[in-house]
């Protein structure tokens, strides 16, 4: 933290670098001494004087409680209360804009556990606490698919038994083979069309979801991050949910 301004500046002086478009001339070459940046290196005071009024507003409005929860908030286990909180706010988001801008709703949600960087803990939400588990510029996607493609979606599941986040989906494995999976509660219909809220990187095929090609992807224009903020200043007291969505028996 000390040295943030520091690297800050080199990272800035870095890209003006970039864009010079004269050719580099290398006039002279000489041996200097490496200079580590440790806590040993001094601070820019000018560049601190100049930085400090804007780093007093951040910091103001990054420590704003934007929420509150009894109990840690983790994305441990198959069925981790933070990754169902988020994916139920996933869900929930996409619905609203799909309801007014589709006239349709939204049938499931599902968020990568990779995307949550880390754990929130009892007490007073901050906004930063958002930043800090949701540090990517992921975009609320919807992708319309045909019951039959989403099997392939089930299958993934059953093969890689990866904790990612659902909502209002249960799938059930054993010894990673199928055995049951619904989407809000009913057996997929083969020939139905399904709306399934997501990110733009998993709709992209990140982590390996290939499934989402299938489908078409619907852009919202609205961050993942904007609308968990927006969620958590909703419910000033965050209520988790204990009911199983992924149920891999035999996981080892």
């Amino acid at each position: 933290m000390k040295n943030k301004f520091l690297l800050l500046g080199i990272a800035i002086l870095s890209l003006t670098s970039c864009k010079i478009k004269a050719p580099l001339q290398v006039a002279n070459v000489q041996i200097q001494k490496n200079i580590s940046i440790n806590n040993e290196l001094k601070n820019d005071d000018t560049f601190v004087t100049i930085i400090e009024p804007y780093k007093q507003k951040l910091d103001k409005e990054m420590n704003q409680k934007i929420s509150h929860t009894n109990i840690d908030l983790t994305k441990q286990g198959n069925n981790s209360n933070l990754g169902n909180l988020l994916a139920d706010y996933t869900f929930e988001g996409a619905n609203a804009w799909a309801q007014t801008h589709l006239k349709k709703n939204i049938d499931a949600a599902l968020i990568n556990i990779g995307g949550i960087r880390t754990s929130i803990g009892k007490g007073d939400i901050l906004l930063k606490s958002v930043f800090e588990v949701m540090p990517f510029e992921n975009e609320l996607v919807i992708v319309k698919m045909r019951g039959k493609d989403i099997q392939e979606l089930f299958s993934y599941y059953a093969k890689t038994q990866v904790n990612n986040p659902v909502s209002h989906l249960y799938i059930e494995t054993n010894n990673g083979q199928i055995t049951k999976t619904l989407i809000n509660n009913t057996i997929v219909n083969q020939d139905q069309e399904y709306y399934i809220a997501t990110s733009d990187y998993l709709a992209l095929g990140g982590d390996n979801m290939k499934f989402f090609s299938k489908g078409e992807s619907i852009s919202t224009g609205i961050k993942l991050r904007d609308l968990f903020i927006e969620y958590f200043k909703k419910n000033p007291e965050v209520v988790t949910t204990t009911d199983i969505r992924l149920n891999f028996i035999g996981k080892e």
